[in-house]
């Protein structure tokens, strides 16, 4: 006996496949991971070990941290030298100091090195919004300078921080 239509079985184990993987996945896998963090959690020496593995991976989830951040130039650590930083917010009210002035928090990454940086609270009006994707900033810092963005990165965009 022919099959009515050559290639039907093979789309069909294609098909199984992807929906026995996507919840094995998505519903025994994530289940499974809480169940093993839990697990981890609870072990004295692995669990500062593995705390600190899963902060370090957690940067490297760059979009949900910094993709929503504008990127600014400002004077750091001094007047007449600027870094580039990633506005995360209005700071704390327990370190508005200065009340006529309104602080944020920027997080000023180190070259070659993306676990490190500086977390600077800096008044608003010191801040420069930059015309630059928060890809392209990191991209600069951690190129040491040499990736160059397009043209006109350094007009402020339509909007502030």
């Amino acid at each position: 006996m022919t099959d009515p239509l050559p290639g039907l079985g093979l789309l069909l184990l294609v098909l199984l496949l992807v929906i026995v993987g996507f919840i094995a996945d998505h519903i025994i896998g994530e289940h499974l991971m809480r169940r093993l963090e839990r697990r981890l959690e609870q072990i004295p020496l692995v669990q500062s070990i593995y705390l600190t593995l899963k902060g370090m991976t957690d940067i490297l989830n760059f979009r949900s941290r910094f993709g929503t951040s504008t990127v600014v130039a400002f004077p750091f650590p001094r007047d007449g030298l600027w870094a580039l930083g990633f506005v995360m917010g209005s700071a704390p009210g327990a370190i508005q100091v200065a009340p006529p002035e309104n602080l944020f928090m920027v997080f000023v990454p180190t070259a070659i090195h993306p676990f490190t940086g500086f977390l600077a609270f800096v008044p608003e009006r010191a801040l420069q919004p930059l015309n630059l994707l928060p890809e392209d900033a990191m991209k600069m810092e951690f190129s040491a300078g040499f990736y160059k963005p397009r043209t006109g990165w350094l007009s402020a965009p339509k909007s502030n921080p």
